[in-house]
């Protein structure tokens, strides 16, 4: 995939933290609607009954999303048809690994320990599954 995050916008929520507002809105139509196939039209349909948008709009913000490589396209006949190439979680984990890299050495540590105060105050669950992950990965690597 070559999706790669160009900004940040912390005040936001979701996948508007990571994306534009009208970039957001098509992805969330896209991966709530369409698991195939789609065109400009079947989006702008769905977007339609929440907003007035023009089908230029859509276009165009449809084209950038494929050219970010979070869509594909391809010809149908004298129209473009398109498909996610890739969905939510690997969208999010995919801006996750790219905020981890940008951490710099000496605040990685911070990073991680927020990491794990944010899980753990949100469910315990999570900070489980989180150890669970761990432990895999150490498997993998062949530690103990």
């Amino acid at each position: 995939m070559k999706f790669t995050l160009k900004r940040l916008r912390p005040q936001e929520t979701g996948l508007r933290a990571a994306l534009p507002d009208l970039e957001a809105a098509v992805m969330e139509v896209v991966w709530d609607r369409f698991p195939g196939e789609f065109t400009v039209r079947d989006v702008l349909q769905v977007l339609e009954a929440s907003r007035e948008i023009a089908y230029t709009t859509v276009m165009t913000t449809v084209d950038r999303l494929a050219h970010k490589g979070i869509l594909a396209r391809e010809t149908s006949g004298k129209a473009y048809v398109y498909r996610a190439a890739i969905d939510r979680a690997e969208f999010l984990a995919a801006v996750a690994r790219q905020l981890a890299a940008a951490a710099p050495a000496m605040g990685r540590e911070s990073a991680l320990s927020f990491l794990v105060e944010l899980v753990g105050e949100a469910d315990p669950a999570e900070l489980d599954r989180l150890q669970r992950l761990i432990d895999e990965r150490r498997r993998t690597l062949g530690r103990k």
